[in-house]
């Protein structure tokens, strides 16, 4: 089950003016298959960079892009993920956005150090530099730019700032795709989409460069290409197992978010293709066709009875289609079937659905084992929240409000509900001292933010 929260990200947005620090929110897309997926497929590389504790999100934007924003966090858009061939062009792009985060790229000002937007768009004209592409329509229209906002040197200071780094993931990425054995024919795949798109959108008289501190797409590819075609592992093939789950997610997530007509005309009815089952059982959903999107899915468990991203769907289209009696044995054996928090998140919201008191202890079960095993789960705290609320436990109602808000952070509301919470808890538990810890850090968070 696709779901969407939004994170707040305290981040320095770009001026020519000044660098200023501002708060920007994605709509982050949680979803368990997709979740797999990427963690199956991108954990060599994660591996190579020596870090821990990565996370790569799904941001709900249809551009082709991708960025790091802050700490060890890499964003993939999902028309990213709709757009790529293959989950090997997926692992070029993350390689690359891994060197921005083993580089610490952040924009500095005045002491700040925060991680500045660092987009995979950046490997080429328009979409490298995010604040600018709205206003830079094509590099024959920068000096009626600069007129408004400065001089055209303080943009190519910006530009070869940018370069510098662009070129530092480069061979960072190298580097990890080295390491973790995995090819690098798809960095260099995205690479060539990329740039079609950008021809495209270049003027006639152009000479296909953005400023000449900024290489452009072919550029990047020419200095990039040997070094990735003489590492031991071009000519390895795609797992063909990561490929297939590659596909029913970009499927996935093209039924989700694309406009369900046109999903319907571009995957054809195919009782054994399980992509376009997929998609289609999405996009008959959003259309409200509930025979028809319930159709889909028992083709799709005919084929994989057991699979648990099935089950999940059949208990989503029953419970968002007003038939939450229904959902609970398909939530409950996805659940028991995939061990996932995220499934089990959703199986709690089902069981509290259906307004009956007599499930709101198994609710609160499963809800919790989901939390103990995965923090990083907004609906299962909302959903224990409500049931503490329906029981009468403040304490714990503000506690898990506090965690479901520290997890979106909006901090001023985590402080206020962690501290309303310390009021009716037992000093001596744990769940005082966690309530402590999210008003603490809170609170020194939002002192900082006032300092800066």
């Amino acid at each position: 089950m696709i779901r969407r929260f939004w994170l707040f990200i305290s981040c320095l947005m770009i001026s020519f003016t000044l660098i200023q620090s501002a708060a920007f929110a994605q709509e982050i897309l949680q979803d368990a298959e997709s979740d797999a997926l990427l963690k199956k497929a991108l954990a060599p590389l994660v591996a190579a960079t020596g870090l821990r504790d990565v996370k790569i999100l799904i941001v709900n934007d249809s551009e082709i892009n991708a960025f790091v924003a802050g700490g060890q966090m890499v964003f993939i858009n999902s028309g990213t993920i709709m757009a790529a061939d293959n989950i090997n062009q997926i692992q070029g792009v993350v390689a690359h956005e891994l060197g921005h985060v083993t580089a610490g790229h952040v924009i500095n000002s005045s002491g700040i150090k925060e991680a500045g937007r660092i987009s995979v768009a950046a490997m080429i004209l328009q979409a490298v530099l995010v604040p600018l592409s709205a206003i830079v329509p094509a590099a024959g229209a920068i000096g009626t730019m600069l007129g408004g906002i400065g001089s055209q040197v303080a943009v190519q200071h910006y530009l070869a700032f940018t370069r510098t780094q662009e070129a530092s993931a480069d061979a960072a990425a190298v580097k990890f795709l080295k390491r973790a054995d995995i090819s690098g024919r798809g960095l260099l795949e995205f690479f060539g989409k990329i740039r079609k798109m950008e021809y495209r959108s270049m003027p006639a008289d152009s000479d296909g460069s953005f400023a000449s501190d900024h290489p452009m797409t072919a550029d990047r590819e020419m200095m990039l290409r040997g070094d990735l075609e003489n590492l031991p592992s071009w000519n390895r093939p795609i797992d063909p197992q990561l490929q297939q789950s590659f596909l029913r997610v970009r499927a996935k997530l093209t039924g989700y978010l694309a406009d369900p007509n046109e999903v319907l005309k571009e995957y054809p009815d195919d009782a054994h293709n399980i992509p376009d089952l997929y998609a289609r059982a999405y996009a008959f959903h959003r259309l409200s066709y509930f025979k028809q999107s319930m159709d889909e899915v028992e083709k799709l468990l005919k084929l994989i009875p057991k699979d648990p991203y099935f089950l999940e769907l059949k208990g989503q289209i029953l419970l968002e289609s007003g038939h939450p009696d229904d959902a609970l044995e398909p939530y409950r054996e996805a659940t028991e079937i995939s061990q996932s928090p995220l499934i089990a998140a959703s199986f709690g919201h089902a069981l509290m659905a259906t307004e009956d008191s007599s499930h709101y202890a198994e609710a609160k079960k499963v809800l919790t084992v989901a939390v103990d095993r995965e923090e990083d789960n907004p609906l299962a705290w909302f959903v224990l929240g409500s049931i503490y609320d329906r029981e009468g436990d403040v304490a714990h109602m503000n506690l898990a409000t506090a965690e479901r808000y520290s997890l979106s952070g909006q901090t001023t509301l985590a402080m206020d509900a962690a501290d309303m919470a310390l009021k009716g808890l037992d000093p001596n538990s744990a769940e005082w001292r966690r309530a402590n810890d999210i008003a603490t850090t809170a609170r020194q968070a939002l002192a900082s933010k006032k300092k800066k």
